[in-house]
């Protein structure tokens, strides 16, 4: 029998992008801007990414290296508040293998001509898979990648 466990964590990444919320809530909800930056454009693998951005709307990506297990992320948007709010919950593959289970907020606040953003996760790391501390370690560089993406349009 196979030893299962569950770990619980929260994490909060604050950002500032000196760009106005609509622009960030953009680069968060245009699958074409999103695809700049969430997707892996080094990764030998040919990525999947689809995205129906909407209440109830579903959103997947899909990437790996040639030789190794595809990481999946099927995320679903609960909540929705343009320029302000995103949350979602998603879950995490590795192979065929569920490696967690995430709630993520994303709250946008205007401050001054740009915009802070704080994503907020809360997730269930599954049988020592994965854990919050590389998680929020790739989440960090998501969001470098969106604050790149962000310059590089200004």
């Amino acid at each position: 029998m196979t030893q299962r466990s569950v770990v619980h964590s929260t994490f909060v990444i604050d950002r500032f992008y000196p760009v106005p919320p609509a622009k960030v809530y953009f680069a968060l909800s245009d699958p074409v801007a999103k695809r700049r930056w969430f997707t892996d454009p080094s990764n030998p693998m040919p990525s999947r990414h689809e995205m129906d951005f909407r209440v109830g709307g579903k959103e997947v990506n899909a990437g790996g290296p040639k030789d190794g297990p595809i990481h999946v992320y099927n995320a679903t948007y609960q909540d929705i508040v343009p320029d302000q709010r995103i949350v979602y919950s998603y879950d995490m593959l590795f192979g065929e293998t569920r490696i967690s289970v995430s709630l993520a907020t994303i709250e946008l606040h205007a401050e001054g001509k740009g915009t802070r953003l704080v994503l907020t996760e809360q997730g269930a790391f599954l049988d020592g898979h994965d854990n919050s501390a590389t998680r929020e370690h790739g989440t960090r560089e998501l969001l470098d990648a969106l604050g790149a993406a962000l310059s590089a349009e200004a």
